[in-house]
């Protein structure tokens, strides 16, 4: 499929599904990695991830490209287009969009580490994100020094 194609596609879909033209420009974007799609508020137009139809089929393309025009209709129409938005809520499942979209080949799995530090003085544990100089702080229940046991996975 190509953009051509997409756009008479999505420009179908608006009458079928929201009685509304589609009057902007919808694009394949290769960049896009962990999102099925992006509407632009500036101008309005959509960029759909390649993958929505080269990985999965036409179907789930279809719930990715009616999710993104329910953000355009909204956003044109003047009512509230944000995902926790309770109109965005009710038109998305009233056209049968899909809330998220399926996870890529390209989206990498994001492992966060965890850095597990107990307290000298009161044996309490403390989980971080984030790598800290165990010299530098002290406890705020009992003032001792703390000491990296290991690295939670």
């Amino acid at each position: 499929m190509n953009n051509q194609e997409l756009q008479s596609f999505t420009e179908q879909w608006s009458l079928e599904y929201f009685r509304r033209p589609f009057l902007h420009r919808i694009v394949f974007n290769a960049r896009l990695r962990t999102t099925g799609g992006r509407y632009h508020l500036v101008d309005h137009h959509i960029d759909i991830n390649p993958l929505m139809y080269t990985e999965f089929d036409q179907e789930n393309l279809k719930r990715v490209v009616l999710h993104e025009l329910c953000h355009y209709h909204l956003h044109l129409t003047g009512q509230d287009y944000h995902h926790r938005s309770p109109a965005f809520k009710q038109l998305l499942a009233a056209v049968g969009g899909s809330r998220y979209a399926p996870p890529t080949s390209k989206a990498r799995p994001r492992r966060r580490k965890r850095w597990l530090y107990q307290c000298q003085g009161c044996g309490a544990l403390l989980a971080r994100q984030r790598r800290f100089n165990p010299a530098r702080y002290v406890c705020r229940r009992c003032g001792g020094r703390f000491k990296l046991i290991n690295l939670k996975k």
